[in-house]
């Protein structure tokens, strides 16, 4: 049977095939069963999660194709991961209202679409090596059956070394192919790697994991740019932030504290690198956090307006003993409202 889209497929000639059933009996399971058919999201549609009121008024159905995905990462006072939360332990709130989490997930086993994006400007020369053995080692780690990958540069453009892949002998080419350039285009990175984190299926977790040291200098976007990219993508910002000099007086800290703030609107990571040594216990820590988390799905109440901005915040109420611990909690602080409905 065509989807909906195929230019021989109607309305009328779904009904037409429902009334050649034979004998009839099936009738109103099949109109029911093609109806809903019907609305599937055709090629090209955008991704929707779609649920069915679970008690609807006789003769009623009402379809629901607005829900809200937050990604949750929780952390002790340590920087650890904290598995194993209930549902009781958080709290959504949109535009100040509190909202009934519909969907709950512990340590996610949602597929993972990562951007991982390396800075190969000069002033990154000296540890492209260990950033090219620390990526890979990540690679290999991160890797679950459905999730997927891709490698890129940045340094004065932006260049997609592999593509979006679970092989990871393929990215690894992609590593083997990077090689260094003039200029640290930052801005550009965000806003093309959340383009393209932006394409991949809606029901997967987007993350853009930049390796940097954060020196914008040639960028054709601007920051805001950037911002909106990665906030209208849905995806988390991680960085690891190379650190060739302690000091903020030694270095060009306007990246940082640009990207510092993307992180915090996306729900990303921020985690520095003093010294070669720290690259692979940081991707470690990166992958062990992005096994680590929550998914908490919500029904707007009320709805946006079309392409309206809503702000989300997340509350922590653990239980029992951990009621009294400081955990931190890191989210996206909101999300662009469709424009038109699917």
């Amino acid at each position: 049977m065509r989807r909906p889209g195929d230019p021989h497929l109607t309305p009328t000639s779904v009904l037409k095939s429902i009334r050649r059933a034979r004998g009839g009996r099936w009738l109103p399971l099949m109109a029911l069963g093609c109806a809903l058919w019907l609305l599937a999201p055709g090629p090209g549609a955008r991704a929707a999660q779609i649920r069915a009121d679970q008690q609807p008024a006789p003769g009623r159905m009402r379809v629901r194709v607005d829900l809200v995905g937050v990604v949750a990462s929780v952390l002790d006072p340590d920087g650890k991961p904290v598995p194993n939360l209930p549902r009781e332990a958080f709290e959504v709130y949109e535009d100040g209202r509190r909202q009934r989490i519909d969907v709950f997930q512990r340590q996610t086993n949602l597929p993972l679409d990562l951007a991982l994006m390396i800075d190969t400007s000069l002033s990154t020369l000296t540890e492209m090596k260990f950033e090219r053995e620390a990526a890979s080692h990540f690679i290999h780690e991160v890797l679950r059956p459905g999730d997927r990958l891709s490698v890129f540069q940045f340094a004065l453009n932006v260049t997609q070394l592999s593509s979006f892949s679970g092989d990871s002998s393929v990215l690894d080419d992609g590593l083997r192919r990077l090689h260094s350039g003039t200029g640290t285009s930052l801005f550009d990175a965000i806003l093309l790697g959340s383009r393209a984190i932006g394409e991949r299926p809606a029901d997967h977790r987007r993350v853009i994991l930049l390796v940097t040291d954060a020196g914008e200098t040639t960028s054709h976007g601007t920051y805001e740019a950037a911002r909106d990219a990665a906030v209208r993508a849905g995806a988390m910002l991680y960085t690891i932030l190379i650190r060739p000099v302690k000091s903020e007086s030694g270095r060009n800290t306007a990246g940082e504290h640009a990207v510092d703030t993307i992180i915090d609107m996306t729900g990303g990571g921020l985690y520095t690198v003093d010294s070669p040594d720290q690259f692979t216990p940081t991707f470690d820590r990166i992958n062990q956090e992005l096994r680590t988390e929550y998914m908490l799905g919500y029904y707007p109440d009320p709805p946006p307006p079309a392409g309206a901005y809503r702000q989300i915040d997340v509350r922590l109420n653990p239980p029992g003993p951990a009621a009294g611990a400081r955990y931190f909690v890191r989210y996206r602080k909101g999300y662009y409202a469709p424009e038109s409905n699917p």
